[in-house]
């Protein structure tokens, strides 16, 4: 096993593939699931609740608290899983949680389009492209955790930032190392990247 691997990473994919295993096999995934989930709004959702702990290229997020969603389903599409099933995987998914996961996180139609958004970009080649302002950087990775008011994020496992108003070094100094329950971005993201995130944390927090 490669140094570093997440226990819990591993579980949480070997939990997706059984699942999307199981659900393949009953015939899910040939069109006898419900549709019709707002991608744009599940975007959105995405990247304010999941972000901060799951990899989606598609979102420009880079979680490590759960699993990376792109490698959980590249395996199942290259197996001929349809959209329709990984959509169920991860409506089944957000409904169940487990671990550090939280049950029903987003719910109802919300939880549909957050399905439905995962189903058409997780492990879909060229489905990617990073952040690139400081403000999408931020949303993409810190969102889901931090109530921000510029970025219109209302996370709340971690600081209000609009209460707190942290210096520049304080917000530098944190995304770099982490602490508590928050994970370090150091090569994660670059440091002009973490640069652009403290000045643009620092400027905007209260107002």
């Amino acid at each position: 096993m490669p140094a570093g691997l997440n226990f819990d990473w591993v579980r949480g994919c070997i939990a997706v593939a059984a699942l999307a295993a199981a659900l393949l096999a009953a015939g899910c995934g040939t069109g006898g699931i419900a549709k019709g989930g707002d991608q744009t709004k599940g975007e959105q959702l995405f990247k304010d609740k999941c972000g901060g702990c799951h990899t989606l290229a598609g979102a420009g997020t880079n979680g490590t608290i759960g699993p990376n969603l792109d490698d959980a389903f590249s395996s199942g599409r290259k197996q001929g899983f349809k959209s329709e099933t990984i959509e169920q995987v991860v409506r089944q998914q957000i409904a169940l949680a487990g671990g550090k996961m939280p049950a029903n996180l987003v719910r109802g139609a919300d939880a549909d389009a957050v399905a439905a958004y995962i189903a058409a970009v997780a492990g879909v080649p060229g489905k990617g492209g990073a952040p690139t302002s400081a403000k999408d950087i931020f949303a993409a990775n810190c969102g889901s955790c931090h109530t921000l008011k510029d970025a219109g994020t209302s996370g709340t496992v971690g600081p209000n930032l609009d209460d707190l108003m942290p210096s520049l070094a304080r917000v530098q100094r944190q995304v770099t190392n982490g602490g508590a329950i928050m994970p370090a971005f150091k090569g994660k993201l670059t440091p002009a990247q973490i640069t652009a995130v403290a000045k643009y944390v620092s400027s905007v927090a209260g107002k």
